[in-house]
């Protein structure tokens, strides 16, 4: 996401502070669970948590081909409900001829990327295969907040007039040191880069970090993409995919109660012992799978989609402890809370643009969207933790776009989304589900040496999950609902053409 930090309406963060490691993105002031993400149409949000991790994925952008942002609701895609932004990202086409690249790159605080990438060019007219292998390390800029991060994408395709077939599998593998806690102004003032995470005292009272304090996880993505154009007219894209995530994030925790972990008081020289050191790892391993589909008509006039998809999540989240100060009967690797979490969803959508005379365009957008979220187990809390909800959305859009001249034109659009709460939203309360009704109004100039784009925005929410201030044991934001909400807004961005050689880029966004 660093890329995109000068669109408008845009801020990319760095945990590390360095921009490689954990990072993230906020669009319209929303953060990135609220950006619905998909990659060759395929979802890429985290299906319990909503949450997009590129530290899964590191190095990823030397292998995409195009990415749009639609800012708001947008049009209907694949995934959850977008409240903030849709990012539309397509990886590498063939490509025509055989190549082959190693690139290095150093950057500041002991940054370090080094990628290979290959590709055969066309074989026989029809076929291509390409990939690439990337490290990425650095010490990053925040204390101890230092990144490993490998990756791989593989790609076979197949091609003709009228077929594309595409099998791609793509992953990669993180070890970050923590840096998410944040810290207070004062501390902000004193020590910028201060991180408190592993922070303990040992024997003599000397403050320490423990030095294994590490989110440690493995995603692995595989796709099979099938694109068929039936005539002028008519064509068809058919997606199976698959996702495999696995790790944990590790934890030093000083004096914490035997309580937490379900264990019982020992005796030690008559001394009864309740309390001790302790080194747990939380765990998620999940599967999350499914197929997507659409069927597209375009004439001069029109461009009509059906579309949908249907998506299975499996999640199964676990904590162990690996060593403790004082031992009771327990053994290295139990399970001191264990639960699982699945989820269904289907969804369909009809979207269309027509052109009703030379200068006024309509587009309409109907989708239903249908979830199905359980979960049984217990948390990390150790309280029963079981949710059965279903979910019905009904996500209208509709939108004008009229030509004034040669070098201007307006548009004015309306747009719904519905969303489910997350996780964290059951785990901290009885959450219910958002609604957003989008308004936009926009004027565009295209002139030879200047474009112009603006848009003015009114986001009206319906029970809106808004932060509380507080955040649970890991660091997470907490959220509740808030009855009635807006965002209000106008974001303006320009191109002017100084010479051939050069441009001027600039947005502002109130």
């Amino acid at each position: 996401p660093i890329l995109m930090n000068y669109l408008p309406n845009v801020v990319t963060t760095s945990d590390a502070g360095a921009g490689v490691g954990y990072t993230g993105i906020r669009v319209r002031g929303s953060d990135a669970t609220r950006v619905n993400v998909t990659i060759n149409g395929v979802p890429y949000n985290d299906s319990e948590s909503h949450g997009t991790f590129w530290v899964n994925l590191g190095d990823f952008a030397s292998s995409v081909e195009s990415l749009q942002l639609q800012r708001g609701v947008g049009t209907s895609t694949n995934g959850a409900g977008a409240f903030g932004a849709s990012l539309n990202i397509l990886t590498d086409s063939a490509s025509e001829k055989a190549s082959a690249e190693i690139a290095s790159s150093v950057g500041s605080f002991n940054t370090f990327k080094n990628t290979l990438k290959f590709s055969t060019g066309r074989l026989n007219d029809n076929f291509e295969i390409s990939g690439r292998l990337s490290k990425i390390s650095s010490d990053g800029y925040i204390d101890r907040a230092e990144s490993e991060l490998k990756s791989y994408f593989l790609q076979g395709s197949y091609s003709d007039d009228n077929t594309l077939i595409k099998a791609l599998a793509f992953g990669g593998f993180e070890r970050t040191y923590q840096a998410w806690f944040g810290i207070d102004a004062e501390t902000l003032k004193n020590d910028r880069t201060f991180n408190p995470a592993g922070i303990y005292s040992d024997e003599d009272g000397n403050t320490r970090f423990y030095d294994n304090e590490v989110d440690n996880y493995n995603q692995d993505h595989y796709q099979l993409l099938w694109n068929e154009r039936i005539d002028n007219n008519w064509s068809t894209n058919l997606a199976l995919h698959y996702t495999y995530g696995r790790g944990y994030f590790e934890q030093y925790k000083e004096d914490d109660d035997f309580a937490i972990y379900g264990f019982e008081p020992i005796l030690i020289n008559g001394e009864l012992i309740e309390n001790t050191d302790v080194i747990r790892r939380r765990w998620l391993d999940n599967d999350f799978y499914g197929t997507t589909f659409s069927l597209n008509y375009k004439n001069i006039k029109s461009d009509i989609v059906l579309g949908g998809a249907f998506n299975k999540y499996e999640g199964d989240h676990f904590g162990e402890v690996i060593w403790a100060q004082y031992a009771n009967d327990s053994e290295i690797r139990d399970r001191y809370y264990d639960g699982t979490g699945n989820k269904s969803e289907f969804n369909i959508f009809a979207k269309g643009t027509f052109k009703l005379n030379s200068k006024l365009s309509l587009y309409t957008d109907v989708q239903l969207r249908t979830i199905d979220y359980k979960t049984d187990g217990i948390n990390s809390d150790l309280n029963p933790f079981v949710i059965n909800d279903d979910f019905t959305f009904f996500n209208p859009k509709l939108g004008l776009n009229y030509i004034l001249n040669k070098q201007n034109s307006l548009y004015t659009s309306f747009a719904r989304a519905n969303r489910e709460p997350n996780r964290t939203d059951y785990e901290n309360g009885s959450p219910k589900p958002e609604q957003l009704n989008d308004f936009e109004l926009g004027w565009r100039l295209n002139r030879e040496k200047l474009i112009i784009n603006s848009n003015a925005y009114y986001m009206l929410y319906n029970d809106q999950l808004v932060l509380t201030g507080e955040i649970d044991d890991v660091g997470s934001p907490i959220r509740a609902n808030s009855g009635t909400s807006y965002r209000l807004g106008v974001e303006i961005d320009a191109n002017v053409k100084l010479s051939n050689r050069f441009s001027l880029q600039s947005n502002l966004a109130m």
